[in-house]
C-alpha cells in the first residue's frame, strides 16, 4: 500500500494540475485531475494523442460515478456490482468534468476502479482521475512498469513506487456501451 506521505504528495501534484504515473487495476496509466482542463491538455500533449480520442476516467465507487454522469442505467449499476474484471462503461452524457476529457458528443468512458490502491487515492483526492495508458499514442501500451518509455517517465510530475517491480503482463479493461434499446455491446473485450 502507499504510505501517507506519498499519498499526500500525489494529491498535491493532482491539485496543482500535474501528471502522475501510477498502476491501475489494468495497466500503468498517466493520470490527472479529470476536472482540470489544463491538466487534461498536458496528457494529450505528452501522449501526442489526437484530441478527438477521449480519455478514460476512474472513480472509486458508484456513488461517485453518479456525480459525473447524467444517468446510470439500472442494468449498468447491476453489472458494476457483479463484474469482477475491470470494466469501463461509455456513458451518454458526462458532467462536472473537464470538457476535453469527454468525447465531442459529451459521452465519457468511466471505470469504477477495483484496485484498492486506486480506490484509496481517488477517495482521498475527492475527484475522479484520468487514467490513460502510459505510452505515446500509436505505440504499444506498457503491460508492466518496465515497459514504460523514458519519454513518458520524464514527462510526468510524479511516479508512484508501488508495484514497479511486478512483471505481470497486464491488459486494458473491457469497454462496454449501452445501445438505444438498452442492450450492452462490447467495444473492447
Amino acid at each position: 500500500m502507499l504510505d501517507v506521505d506519498s499519498k499526500e504528495k500525489i494529491i498535491q501534484v493532482l491539485e496543482k494540475g500535474g501528471l502522475i504515473l501510477f498502476p491501475t487495476d489494468t495497466i500503468w496509466g498517466i493520470g490527472c485531475d479529470a476536472t482540470n482542463e489544463q491538466a487534461v491538455e498536458k496528457i494529450y500533449q505528452l501522449k501526442q494523442r489526437n484530441k478527438d480520442k477521449p480519455l478514460i476516467v476512474l472513480v472509486h465507487n458508484v456513488e461517485m460515478l453518479k456525480q459525473y454522469v447524467e444517468h446510470v442505467h439500472p442494468k449498468i449499476e447491476t453489472l458494476l456490482s457483479f463484474h469482477t474484471r475491470p470494466l469501463t462503461v461509455i456513458y451518454e452524457k458526462g458532467m462536472n468534468l473537464a470538457e476535453n476529457v469527454m468525447s465531442n458528443d459529451g459521452s465519457i468512458g468511466i471505470r469504477v476502479i477495483l484496485d484498492p490502491f486506486c480506490q484509496g487515492l481517488i477517495k482521498a483526492f475527492g475527484k475522479p482521475i484520468v487514467a490513460t495508458s502510459a505510452n505515446v499514442s500509436d505505440r504499444p501500451f506498457p503491460r508492466n512498469f518496465g515497459e514504460i518509455s523514458s519519454d513518458i517517465l520524464q514527462g510526468v510530475d510524479f511516479v508512484t513506487r508501488i508495484r514497479q517491480t511486478e512483471k505481470n503482463l497486464n491488459e486494458p479493461s473491457v469497454i462496454v456501451k449501452m445501445d438505444d434499446n438498452g442492450e450492452l455491446f462490447f467495444i473492447r473485450e
